[in-house]
């Protein structure tokens, strides 16, 4: 299953809520630390588009060059 950029931040966005407004500091630091890893994940989501999208130029420079006469 892929998760979406948009779903990963909506959760980032949700546990900082939750750091902010917790009252505990255990619950704080479990709501930052989610919070963390949310955001890693939608990072490393953005890299992986950006990574296929940087694969699908080259291949079509390559192939334009290799047509070409």
């Amino acid at each position: 299953m892929t998760l979406s950029y948009e779903f990963i931040i909506e959760r980032a966005e949700q546990a900082a809520k939750e750091a902010a407004s917790s009252l505990l500091e255990n619950v704080r630091e479990r709501a930052l630390c989610s919070e963390t890893a949310w955001r890693a994940m939608a990072n490393q989501v953005l890299n992986v588009a950006r990574n296929r999208d940087l694969a699908a130029q080259q291949k079509l420079v390559a192939g334009q060059w290799l047509g070409a006469p």
